[in-house]
């Protein structure tokens, strides 16, 4: 579904799918809320501060083992919400035709 204007379409969650946003050199953790995620991005509720999201690079880690991540960086952050985009291996966003595992993932666990 698409909303907002935005190019990628995003699946709203419907219940609490919680995640964690991570450091790339692994000193800090944020738990999360996903509200809603895309091929390219997602939109988060941060608990705790959100000094930390000031990193050029982060993830976003999508199982509490870790093992499904999303490399990302901040968009925007309003109050306690932070939109972030999902960066692939050479350092560019993703395009929205690209497949995405987050996407995948999230639906899996439905």
């Amino acid at each position: 579904m698409k909303f907002d204007g935005r190019k990628a379409a995003r699946v709203r969650m419907d219940h609490r799918q919680a995640v964690n946003l991570m450091g790339s050199d692994g000193t800090w953790r944020r738990s999360c809320v996903l509200l809603d995620v895309s091929q390219t991005g997602a939109k988060v509720e941060v608990e705790g501060t959100l000094d930390v999201l000031q990193a050029k690079e982060f993830f976003m880690l999508l199982s509490s083992t870790g093992l499904a991540y999303r490399r990302c960086e901040l968009v925007w952050i309003d109050g306690t919400t932070a939109g972030i985009h999902f960066v692939t291996a050479d350092g560019k966003k993703k395009p929205a035709s690209a497949p995405s595992a987050a996407t995948q993932t999230v639906a899996r666990s439905k």
